[in-house]
């Protein structure tokens, strides 16, 4: 979802798919981005199954965690500036919201392999963008929005937690928001469309038919975190996330 979005805003861009490069193999990486020299690296690779990732441990902290690294280390080799996006799962859900500075604590695999891209990036140059978002929708590729389509039309309800709280946020205007980031100052930066909803309340703001659960009714092999809400204290807010879906949805319409 979000790499076909950077790709029709940088249509100038060297676009490097998995066949290209397995960010996986550090000589690999190294290689292209010596080859290339470019100014900047936006990575938009990542392992996001966020339950796949508690079977399949290895890859998910390969690609999430040590990854990262190998892209910094051939970043600062070049001396580009790096865009890598990372997760609000790298908190606990302890706290109702969360600002860049707070210290994360992931309870997942996924979160924790995300939390590792941070750190070996950070320890390996200082040129670098992380941008934190959340709960991705968009075309181009499987969300929650087209879940909830998908089953409402297979199932009477659709059972949905109405327990973990963070910020939906559509792919096309966080493409946007990362064009602004690259000229900023490097740091984290906690990027979302604006407002806070249940995953329950997203549901019904998409299908008539959603139903209410708890997180203990509806197991999950990941342990989620209850509020992972990502607050943007350093640049300016982006829309709501309701508007951004409505502008999806008819976007969507379109192409069917």
């Amino acid at each position: 979802m979000l790499g076909m979005e950077l790709c029709n805003l940088f249509p100038d861009a060297i676009k490097l798919k998995h066949s290209d490069v397995d960010i996986r193999e550090r000589e690999s990486v190294m290689e292209s981005i010596e080859i290339n020299r470019p100014e900047i690296v936006i990575n938009a690779a990542a392992y996001t199954a966020v339950d796949d990732c508690e079977d399949n441990q290895e890859i998910a902290y390969e690609v999430n965690g040590i990854s990262p690294g190998y892209i910094a280390e051939g970043c600062s080799c070049v001396g580009a500036k790096l865009v890598h996006y990372s997760s609000d799962y790298v908190f606990d859900g302890s706290k109702k919201e969360y600002i860049e500075s707070d210290i994360p604590g992931p309870i997942n695999v996924y979160g924790k392999s995300k939390l590792m891209g941070e750190r070996n990036i950070i320890d390996r140059m200082d040129d670098y963008r992380i941008i934190r978002t959340s709960w991705l929708f968009g075309l181009h590729g499987k969300n929650f929005v087209d879940t909830m389509l998908r089953l409402s039309v297979q199932m009477d309800t659709v059972r949905v937690v109405n327990d973990q709280f963070g910020k939906p946020t559509y792919t096309s205007d966080l493409a946007r928001k990362t064009e602004e980031i690259i000229d900023l100052a490097p740091g984290i930066f906690h990027i979302t469309n604006d407002g806070v909803c249940s995953w329950y309340e997203f549901a019904s703001a998409i299908i008539d038919n959603a139903s209410p659960c708890s997180s203990e009714e509806f197991i999950r092999k990941a342990k989620r975190p209850k509020y992972s809400v990502l607050v943007n204290t350093r640049t300016g807010q982006m829309r709501h996330w309701r508007d951004a879906l409505a502008e999806y949805l008819n976007n969507r319409k379109k192409m069917m």
